[in-house]
């Protein structure tokens, strides 16, 4: 799978030894930083730009780590067509996928270990979405909340 990944300095480690583990595995991971850790970076300006990729089928899947994972998330639905959620359980990381379409996982670098994070995230991308009626019913729900409540 063509996946992108991004973190700022509060992931950092955690994202490096991810991205290493999961091209080890066969995915083709497409790094959008920090290349560099970076006390004073912005997470909003490493995982946007993840977020856009995922949302134009560049990549896809993505996953965003910041420290405690929710400014990663609260970053990456800021942007039309990401739909991201913080996981820490092996249950939520499939469901967001199956019933959610969820294209985003986030974590936190500073809460979740690396076994953990690797097995959430195998989970993950090993998960479909169903195309049952009432989730695609929700996600045209979404898409119009988009258009809907754009800054003016």
């Amino acid at each position: 799978m063509r996946l992108g990944i991004a973190a700022d300095h509060g992931g950092f480690e955690l994202k490096e030894q991810l991205k290493q583990e999961l091209k080890t595995l066969g995915h083709e991971v497409v790094d959008f930083g920090a290349f560099e850790y970076a006390p004073q970076d912005d997470y909003p300006d490493l995982v946007a730009p993840l977020a856009r990729a995922v949302a134009r089928g560049e990549v896809e899947r993505g996953v965003a780590v910041c420290g405690s994972g929710v400014g990663a998330c609260v970053a990456v639905n800021k942007v039309p067509g990401a739909r991201g959620a913080l996981i820490t359980d092996p249950y939520s990381a499939h469901q967001g996928v199956e019933d959610d379409d969820m294209n985003i996982m986030c974590l936190g670098g500073r809460v979740t270990g690396y076994a953990l994070a690797l097995e959430l995230i195998q989970t993950f991308l090993k998960a479909s979405f169903t195309g049952a009626e009432r989730f695609k019913r929700r996600l045209h729900k979404l898409k119009e909340l988009e258009k809907q409540d754009k800054p003016a």
